[in-house]
């Protein structure tokens, strides 16, 4: 949610800055600008795309070697240029860029409307910049020291970055509770929500942590805490290539991060799993693998696509394992009053790692006791550094705001830390325990297969894409895959869509069908088999159209069904990673059809990182 970009050094910031904002457009936003300073603060915005912004700018004087760049994502006021960031002090000598909310940030805009102080926006970041601008009048300190009396005040999430036209050889940021990253060049800085803007310039980064600091300067970076307390930044290299955020010839970045579930899924497994050897070597769970195995409970705590792998996880560490294991959204438990004991076991699950819900809950969870086990893609990101330990998903970049790869990745991991656990716990034996890292180990070469349904899928595509509604029904592993295809075919198509368990059709949504409602079936080769048979004939009955995700194989359903999808045949414990291939693909072409941008879907923003 937003993306924040800031460039000082040598170069012209506006291109870099620019370029960084494309780079960020993935995240999700409504409007966008830019602050350059040059012989004055100069500051564009517009309502819209970054390529809107870019064609209003085209003629104008842009030169400057500092700048900042914000792409907004609203919350406090509607999309609008006057809302956009970044915003400007009363004096016009300050412009600043935030990610985050301010809550208390209406308390704070009365007093300085009994000051005399007026707001051409509805945006909580102008009543923050207006208070840092107050406290540095009033108080006679530089920016610096305003900003950390205003940040002591204020409660909420944010990250900010000022820029002042009196001193024009620094920037100013901070961070609490959403990303910042700021890359180390020869003489320049760079600093972005992600690594994604920085690496065609630097790979040499540091990650900024809550209640830091940072006085960035061309040659210089220095970090401090609320208390004006140096700290010593932590230089980390970049393990990403450019070629990871280009599309490579895709026609979007979605349909690029399907077709590269071969390599993710393989690269998550790799260096970890050795099925000739019979082992899972995953040192984040060795290394605390007595709480592990003699947990009372595992609690997952995840938000969208990544409680959805959660529950395909529920099942598979409770048959595996025999602990009991419960799936939260985030966003519910960490406002309720769980009962949480010291030594329960939380495994939060974040594509981003940076996810606030998660973020908040797990940082109470770990204050009563509890071990937290971060599963996350992004290396360096704040759930990373928060948990106890944890696995990284090696899914690479993900820029599609709809979760694919990364998904398939997080089960696999997942799967990976069940079968480690259930093995040194001694729940299932060796004989079962080789066949499923066998069984895990050929899901890389399986997935391409899965992809070929491709074009099969565009052409259901084509026949459906008009539907009103969809319902999406599964048993048992599939459950969690049938709410994972309602998910993306609601975030692509704008198409409304359920998923729920197929026993369940019978207690309520069987009131939807008739000849017009497309039913999908998650119905690959599993111990419910028998049973999906018998909903589907339930379906038919009534004239639903049924398409049906089926096993190589399987002439039972082939013959029942509509519209089949065949993917191969696997266990049904590591199936999802093969049957939600389809069901991605079929988000993708409806949406295509429909002529949207699935890459961008309207209102949704790749990493919440805000309430």
């Amino acid at each position: 949610m937003c993306g924040i970009v800031a460039y000082i050094g040598p170069k012209e910031a506006y291109p870099v800055i620019l370029k960084g904002l494309k780079r960020l457009e993935y995240r999700g936003y409504d409007s966008s600008g830019v602050a350059l300073l040059n012989a004055g603060l100069k500051v564009y915005k517009k309502k819209g795309k970054v390529a809107e912004l870019e064609e209003s700018l085209v003629g104008k004087d842009l030169h400057a070697n500092a700048g900042i760049g914000h792409t907004r994502w609203a919350t406090h006021g509607e999309p609008s240029d006057r809302n956009a960031h970044p915003h400007m002090s009363a004096n016009g000598k300050l412009a600043m860029i935030h990610n985050g909310i301010i809550e208390n940030y209406t308390q704070l805009k009365g007093e300085l409307q009994k000051k005399g102080y007026t707001f051409s926006s509805d945006t909580d970041t102008e009543v923050l910049l207006k208070f840092i601008e107050d406290i540095q009048l009033n108080n006679d300190c530089g920016l610096e020291e305003a900003v950390r009396i205003a940040l002591k005040r204020v409660t909420g999430a944010y990250v900010i970055v000022l820029i002042d036209q009196d001193n024009p050889d620094t920037l100013i940021a901070a961070r609490k509770g959403s990303p910042l990253v700021i890359g180390i060049g020869k003489g320049e800085h760079f600093l972005a929500s992600d690594a994604s803007p920085i690496i065609e310039y630097t790979k040499e980064v540091v990650y900024i942590n809550d209640y830091e600091l940072a006085i960035v300067r061309p040659d210089e970076l220095i970090l401090k805490n609320l208390g004006n307390e140096k700290i010593t930044p932590f230089v980390t290299k970049l393990d990403m290539e450019l070629a990871a955020i280009e599309k490579g010839g895709y026609e979007h970045f979605m349909l690029k991060e399907i077709f590269e579930q071969p390599h993710t899924i393989f690269d998550c497994l790799r260096g970890r799993l050795d099925a000739a050897a019979g082992t899972i070597t995953m040192a984040g769970v060795q290394n605390n693998i007595e709480q592990l195995k003699n947990a009372n409970r595992i609690m997952i705590v995840a938000c969208g696509t990544s409680w959805h792998a959660g529950l395909v996880a529920e099942y598979v560490i409770e048959e595996l394992c025999r602990i009991p294991v419960e799936v939260e959204y985030a966003s519910e438990f960490r406002y309720r009053n769980p009962v949480i004991h010291k030594g329960d076991v939380i495994i939060a699950v974040s594509q981003s790692g940076e996810t606030a819900d998660t973020l908040v809950a797990i940082e109470k969870a770990k204050e009563q006791g509890a071990i937290i086990f971060g599963v996350v893609n992004v290396v360096g990101s704040s759930i990373a550094r928060i948990s106890n330990a944890g696995a990284y998903t090696h899914a690479g970049p993900e820029i599609g705001v709809a979760s694919t790869k990364a998904f398939t990745a997080q089960l696999a991991v997942l799967t990976m830390i069940a079968l480690k656990i259930a093995y040194e716990k001694g729940t299932i034996d060796n004989k079962r325990f080789m066949h499923l890292v066998n069984e895990l180990q050929e899901i890389p070469d399986k997935v391409p297969a899965a992809l070929q349904t491709a074009d099969a899928v565009q052409k259901l595509a084509a026949k459906y894409k008009d539907a009103k509604d969809f319902l999406y029904l599964g048993r048992g592993y599939n459950f969690p895959v049938a709410l994972e295809g309602a998910l993306k075919l609601k975030e692509i198509s704008y198409i409304h869509a359920e998923g729920y368990p197929a026993a369940e059709m019978k207690h309520g949504p069987i009131a939807l069908v008739d000849e017009s409602l497309p039913v999908v079936f998650v119905a690959t080769k599993d111990s419910y088999h028998e049973k999906i048979v018998s909903n589907i004939q339930e379906i038919k009955a009534r004239k639903g159209k049924v398409i049906a995700v089926i096993s190589e194989g399987d002439d039972v359903i082939s013959k029942m069904a509509d519209d089949v999808i065949v993917v191969p045949a696997a266990d049904e414990l590591v199936a999802p990673m093969l049957s939600v291939i389809p069901l991605q693909l079929l988000a993708y072409y409806i949406g295509v059809a429909k002529g949207l941008d699935v890459d961008k879907p309207r209102n949704l923003a790749k990493s919440v990182t805000v309430e």
